[in-house]
């Protein structure tokens, strides 16, 4: 199973979205929290280009956000991801 990566704030109805996504699959993932650390979101703004959060790295792969991890389960390819990495 592949590593998942997920940077999120407490705050995020989003970020509560994309945890609950991969619990339901069983998948463990290392949150990473953007709002205790000012050094945190800017790893992750430079690692992902974006703002936003969630950010989700499956292995080395950047999903996105919530609404593309979503998007990728609808479509039946985030398990393939999971299992790829």
């Amino acid at each position: 199973m592949a590593k998942v990566e997920m940077y999120t704030t407490g705050i995020c109805p989003y970020c509560h979205a994309a945890k609950q996504l991969f619990q339901s699959k069983g998948v463990r993932y290392t949150e990473i929290r953007v709002d205790k650390d000012p050094a945190k979101r800017a790893e992750m703004m430079k690692r992902s280009q974006r703002r936003t959060v969630p950010q989700i790295w499956v292995g080395d792969t950047h999903v996105g956000g919530f609404d593309e991890a979503a998007a990728l389960e609808r479509q039946g390819r985030l398990d393939s991801l999971l299992k790829e990495q």
